[in-house]
């Protein structure tokens, strides 16, 4: 085991299996020493437990722990392309959409579920840039989607 899979097993975290893709795209791809994750949505054993806006049918609680599902089923399309996570050297930027009622402006707080977990897992490496957008609604009614950017070792 690796020793991001270590240290999010101390956490009490699994890496899952990558979310298999919507449409006509792949989970990631590596350009250079980067890996770009496609947006990645809050899915767990197949399935998105809440859908909904965020400020409506979703409380901002409820979206920040989604967008830690989110960041792991980004590391999970990153280990997919590189094979071990511990090759990754730095989080480089992260992007959160939120679906967002209309009057709700928390979304970097929401993001802050995927920031977080990648502090927790990489330490300084897991300092980022990063955007935290609103949005009217996200594929199959998601609360949140991330996107990562990492930057990699050779091998």
């Amino acid at each position: 085991m690796s020793k991001v899979e270590s240290r999010l097993a101390e956490l009490g975290l699994t890496l899952p299996e990558v979310v298999p893709p919507l449409a006509a795209y792949v989970p990631a791809v590596r350009s250079g020493d980067l890996v770009l994750t496609s947006g990645q949505l809050p899915m767990a054993d197949g399935r998105m437990a809440v859908t909904g806006k965020v400020g409506g049918e979703v409380t901002a609680e409820e979206a920040k722990a989604l967008a830690r599902v989110c960041a792991l089923n980004a590391l999970a399309a990153v280990k997919s392309v590189i094979g071990d996570l511990d090759r990754v050297e730095q989080v480089v930027k992260v992007v959160g959409f939120v679906a967002s009622a209309p009057d709700f402006t928390g979304q970097p707080g929401v993001v802050n579920g995927a920031s977080e977990l990648f502090g927790e897992v990489f330490g300084d490496a897991g300092v980022h840039a990063r955007s935290a957008v609103g949005v009217a609604v996200l594929p199959l009614d998601a609360p949140v989607e991330v996107e990562i950017q990492v930057r990699v070792s050779a091998g």
